[in-house]
């Protein structure tokens, strides 16, 4: 299905609503909205296959402005709005956009990014930019005559520290048919007409973005939150009796955190289905929501890429506890580092075999790491049990997860490598009780004399200057000498060792 239909059938039934400002659509007005986008973008001059950036924090144009992409078969980059003015630009540059939508509460950043064509500004002035309700205003609200499916390009960052696209085919066909991931949601998560979802994460991220996409085919109600806030998450549940969330693992540890009788004050009954991935969720944490919330956590393990997915309902897992389920796509298959397959229990790296390939925009030596005989991998460590069930043992290349943020330590390694007291550095995830895991570097100084706190305060804030916060680390510890082997490889895992607890056998 498509909200077209949906603007048809139940032209007054909420389509949005932004949990804070209580500011709403219809899926009449989402209709409309999205139709003026479409044809503001044809107004601009940009055809099907052409790209667009956005690069907003959480509002109610936010949807719209992605159904407007969509149904003139643009390609629509979503931006993290935690980034720099140089982070960000690179993306606007790679994506190619020819159109950029920035909100005003991010004008210091937005100001700095790559001129483009044509660039407009939500909810505020930005220097060089117009105004998007004025030029939305100036459209008509029916659809485009040249409708055609378009689709998201979101950036995941790799290796090299630069985020690369990753991109497929456009769609062919009518702009209303149904995809795949909506079809696969649909049935594990019982999604419906009926349903009231609770999207408390940002929209640039991929789940959030796709999943309150899929929710608006089936024909639900989607409440944005401005900003998770662990109460008036479990507020809005009761308010709106939502049916559907998904969350990450951070935010059922505040919500577990919070006292008794606030938790106890607030009726979650509607819930049917709460959603989390994005990171490891400790058993404990996972024990404690189920006990609360009932059999109602879902969890699944995919990627930006989409090459692979696998899913477990509460439960299974209750029977076993740490696994992210079956594979709904893809064969699993576990290699050594030698390329090897390993039978089960044994740990090696993840493959996926015969699902969608992998694609990078404008990187197919990124794609050729990625991509080979055995299929797709996300560089992710596990094992898969005697039944079938994979179990993480390790994230990607050391990706560090705080706080269900993606964030890859080369990036900040190359940083602090750049200063001239520094002669060498590590950075990993370190376990944080809130947040899964927080950024530490551990550095080898040239002068051994300058290691300590003085050194250790400079070296942050130099990051800070460069990169976005979350990348920077919280704490730096100093060593003589990090493990590297004679041919340059640092071996990461004997520091990364030190900081976490030895995992259990498989």
């Amino acid at each position: 299905m498509h909200p077209l239909h949906h603007a048809a059938s139940t032209p007054d039934k909420p389509a949005i609503i932004m949990a804070n400002s209580g500011a709403s659509l219809t899926y009449a007005g989402l209709e409309a909205r999205s139709n003026q986008a479409a044809q503001l973008y044809r107004a601009c001059g940009l055809k099907r296959g052409d790209s667009i950036a956005i690069f907003l924090e959480n509002c109610l144009d936010f949807l719209p402005l992605c159904w407007g992409a969509q149904r003139a078969g643009l390609i629509f980059t979503c931006i993290s709005t935690k980034l720099t003015a140089d982070e960000a630009g690179y993306i606007v540059q790679d994506c190619g956009a020819k159109l950029l939508v920035a909100g005003a509460s991010l004008g210091a950043v937005a100001k700095d990014l790559p001129a483009v064509a044509h660039r407009f500004s939500v909810g505020g002035e930005i220097p060089g930019f117009a105004a998007i309700e004025v030029a939305l205003a100036e459209q008509p609200s029916q659809p485009i005559a040249d409708q055609s499916p378009g689709r998201d390009m979101l950036y995941s960052s790799g290796t090299t520290g630069r985020p690369k696209g990753v991109i497929g085919p456009l769609p062919e066909g009518p702009v209303d048919q149904m995809d795949a991931l909506t079809g696969l949601v649909g049935m594990l998560f019982s999604f419906a007409p009926d349903m009231v979802y609770l999207s408390p994460a940002p929209l640039y991220h991929a789940a959030p973005l796709r999943y309150c996409m899929s929710v608006h085919k089936f024909g639900g109600t989607v409440i944005v939150m401005e900003k998770f806030d662990a109460e008036r998450y479990l507020q809005l549940i009761e308010q709106h009796r939502v049916t559907h969330s998904q969350v990450v693992p951070t935010m059922f540890v505040k919500m577990l955190k919070l006292p008794d009788d606030v938790r106890a004050k607030y009726d979650v009954s509607s819930l049917r289905a709460v959603i989390h991935a994005a990171a490891p969720c400790p058993i404990e944490v996972k024990e404690g929501m189920i006990g609360w919330f009932g059999e109602k956590i879902f969890e699944y393990y995919s990627a930006t890429e989409g090459s692979g997915f696998t899913a477990i309902s509460p439960t299974e897992w209750l029977r076993k506890k740490g696994s992210v389920g079956k594979s709904l796509l893809g064969e699993i298959r576990i290699l050594d580092d030698e390329g090897n397959l390993l039978p089960p229990g044994r740990e090696g790296r993840i493959y996926f075999h015969g699902g969608p390939p992998v694609a990078y925009h404008n990187a197919p030596e990124k794609t050729a790491e990625v991509q080979g005989e055995h299929g797709a991998t996300f560089g992710d460590i596990g094992y898969v049990d005697a039944d079938g069930y994979l179990f993480l043992t390790d994230r990607a290349s050391y990706m560090i997860i705080s706080g269900g943020v993606n964030v890859y330590p080369q990036e900040t390694e190359n940083v602090l490598v750049m200063h001239p007291k520094v002669a060498d550095v590590a950075v990993i995830g370190v376990p944080n009780e809130e947040l899964g895991e927080e950024v530490k570097a551990v550095v080898q100084p040239r002068d051994w004399a300058d290691a300590g706190p003085v050194l250790e305060a400079e070296l942050i804030a130099f990051v800070r200057e460069r990169l976005s916060h979350v990348k920077c680390p919280r704490s730096i510890d100093f060593d003589p000498e990090l493990p590297r082997h004679d041919t340059g490889k640092l071996y990461k895992r004997l520091v990364k060792d030190r900081y976490w607890p030895k995992a259990p056998p498989a």
